[in-house]
Formats: structure tokens, C-alpha cells, sequence
């Protein structure tokens, strides 16, 4: 009779613990996400302001910035989007004609020292869409002209001897020829920018047209009416 207890008990012993057993379990808690790669984050936008999304690449810098308020190249990216080119590229700047397989972002590089610089370097020049370059551009950029490398002299090489005095001095260098009819082209989208409320891109353009076609009274009145609105546009903000 004892060990008949003895059973039941064990056995009812184990029921219960059973029933224990199979209530609901807590899940364990989803391990957070991967943080994102800010390099690769900065490349994406990049290339969607090569693209000329630049509403979209707002948001997603906007997005980054929460993560990561102090990134250098997120905040450059912004000013790209939001400031005035030629605030933050200087007014003065000498011509270049791109070539085949330039692209903006190439030229920022070379030429500005920094690739993130790529879709200031298009509004510079009024153009949305920097995907779009194509050769044979003529591209206004910012600063001064890139002095030519000195050529490197081997240690072993004799010194040259010094250039005898010139009899006369030389030429001055030719200005740039003239392009009235692109100077015409950049005109007109100019004054079309001008009148959508573009200030800002309305003087690029007709900088650009004043460049191509130089001493032209027209484009000098618009240019000069077009840098009044942009000023007064910035003293108003």
C-alpha cells in the first residue's frame, strides 16, 4: 500500500510540473539593429545628388544627421543643398571645358580637392542634374587656375644653361574668343531661372554668359538686376 502512494505521488508530481512547463514563454528581445556604415550612408547620398534627387537626399541627410550631428562630409553634403554655391565657392573662377570621361565628382576632386564638393560644383554652374555632364562643357570653376608641375630634373643631369635675355617681351596671351550665341543660350536660361524666383542660379548663368560674351550691355543689366534680387533674397532670410 506505501509503495503504491509512493507511485502516485511521483506521478502526480510529475503532471504538475508538466503543466508548468507548458505555459507561455517569453521571447528573448531582438538583438538591436546593425549601426549604420557612415561611409557607405555618405556614398549613397552622394550619388543621389549626382542623380539630382536632392529632395530625397535632404531627408536621408536630415536622417543621418540624428544619428550623427558633427559628420563632416553629412554636413557638407547639407550646405550643398541649402546654401549658395557661390558663397561657399567664391566668386572668382576661371573656365574649363570638360573632356571624355570627366564626370563632376572628378573634377571636384581634382580641381576643388574634395568629391563631396561635386553637386556645389554643379549648381556653380546651374546644372541640376550632374550625372548629366557631357564633353565638351564649359565649366566655371571656382578659384584660381592649377599652376603646371616644375619638371623634376635628375640628380645626374648637367644643369641647363641659362636662357639668353629675350630681345623683346613677350605677347600678352590671348583673351578667350567669344561665343555670343552660347553667351545667348546661358542668357535665356538665366532670365528663365530668374523669373521661376532662382536668383541664385539666374547670376551663375548669366556670370556664365557675361564670361562667353564679355562687354555685351544686355548681359551686363541682367547680371547686374539678377546679383540685386539674389542679395536681397539673402538679406531677407
Amino acid at each position: 500500500m506505501g509503495m503504491k502512494w509512493r507511485t502516485t505521488g511521483a506521478a502526480s508530481m510529475a503532471l504538475a510540473l508538466a503543466a508548468c512547463g507548458g505555459g507561455p514563454r517569453v521571447a528573448a528581445p531582438a538583438p538591436p539593429p546593425p549601426a549604420a556604415n557612415p561611409a557607405a550612408e555618405i556614398d549613397a547620398i552622394a550619388a543621389m545628388l549626382d542623380r539630382g534627387e536632392a529632395r530625397f537626399a535632404r531627408k536621408r541627410i536630415a536622417a543621418a544627421l540624428k544619428r550623427d550631428p558633427m559628420n563632416a562630409g553629412l554636413l557638407l553634403l547639407r550646405d550643398s543643398i541649402e546654401r549658395d554655391p557661390v558663397e561657399l565657392l567664391g566668386p572668382q573662377s576661371y573656365s574649363y571645358v570638360t573632356r571624355p570621361g570627366d564626370t563632376m565628382a572628378g573634377i571636384a576632386t581634382r580641381l576643388l580637392g574634395n568629391r563631396l564638393k561635386a553637386y556645389q560644383l554643379a549648381r556653380y554652374n546651374g546644372i541640376e542634374v550632374p550625372a548629366s555632364l557631357a564633353a565638351g562643357t564649359t565649366l566655371r570653376i571656382p578659384g584660381q587656375p592649377p599652376r603646371p608641375p616644375a619638371p623634376v630634373r635628375r640628380p645626374d643631369a648637367a644643369p641647363r644653361p641659362a636662357p639668353a635675355p629675350a630681345a623683346r617681351p613677350k605677347p600678352a596671351p590671348a583673351a578667350p574668343a567669344r561665343n555670343p550665341a552660347a553667351a545667348a543660350r546661358a542668357r535665356a536660361a538665366g532670365l528663365a531661372a530668374l523669373n521661376a524666383g532662382k536668383a541664385n542660379q539666374a547670376v551663375m548663368l548669366l556670370r556664365r554668359a557675361d564670361a562667353l560674351d564679355p562687354g555685351n550691355p544686355a548681359i551686363t543689366r541682367d547680371l547686374g538686376r539678377a546679383e540685386r534680387i539674389a542679395a536681397a533674397v539673402r538679406a531677407r532670410r
